[in-house]
């Protein structure tokens, strides 16, 4: 059976040795890239699950590679895990802009790192039973796929922003909480800011375009979906 394949992209080699024995020893295949520059020539060659990023690297930075990484077809859902030194909120606030799908702060705990990058990959894994395809106006929601069409023009979405959009409209008109929608979307009780919810969220409709006024805001609560037609 293949092994989930992880691409460190740390410079610091006391670090990136720290991750590896930690997932390796957890099953995962890791490959270390030590700058952008070389991460990108493994992701043209190698299959890669989840790709680990700081941010602090010689040349091209970790917000660039990640901008780089989203906006490439063939690597834009790969989960990318942000693990730097930059603990500040508006560096938490650009990395997830950016795409990527968790941010921890140095120093950090490998078993934290390993249950969060698990909590990730199994997100990834849409269940089966699942209805496949979700409609709700002009808007269109392949889940098998994992193709979202407004009007039929194809929107592209992060992984993290797909799971979110999909959450809502299976739930439609039920309200669901910052708190809860980070224990579910992100699968793990950890400092998480709230804030990381209204960022995707604002994204997701930003993206959306009409159809996004169907994510409505509950004050003081979270969001819910309702249908264009929908009464309040």
């Amino acid at each position: 059976m293949r092994k989930e394949k992880v691409l460190i992209i740390e410079d610091d080699k006391h670090i990136s040795k720290l991750v590896k024995y930690n997932l390796e020893k957890a099953g995962f295949d890791c490959t270390v890239a030590m700058s952008g520059e070389d991460a990108f020539g493994e992701l043209g060659k190698t299959q890669v699950d989840l790709i680990i990023l700081d941010i602090m690297l010689p040349g091209m930075d970790g917000f660039e590679v990640c901008r780089n990484i989203k906006q490439e077809s063939k690597l834009k859902n790969i989960p990318v895990v942000m693990l730097t030194a930059k603990g500040e909120e508006v560096d938490r606030i650009v990395g997830l802009e950016l795409g990527a799908d968790d941010y921890m702060v140095k120093p950090f705990s490998p078993r934290e790192l390993v249950l969060r990058i698990k909590a990730i990959l199994r997100r990834g894994k849409i269940e089966e039973t699942k209805k496949d395809i979700l409609t709700a106006g002009n808007l269109s929601v392949d889940i098998p796929r994992h193709r979202v069409t407004v009007k039929e023009k194809e929107v592209e979405l992060t992984p993290m922003e797909f799971k979110l959009l999909v959450t809502l409209m299976e739930r439609p008109g039920r309200v669901q909480t910052r708190e809860g929608l980070l224990s579910e979307i992100w699968d793990i009780h950890a400092e998480v800011y709230t804030r990381t919810v209204d960022t995707h969220i604002k994204r997701l409709r930003e993206k959306l375009g009409q159809a996004g006024k169907m994510i409505v805001t509950v004050v003081g609560m979270g969001y819910k979906f309702k249908q264009e037609d929908d009464e309040d």
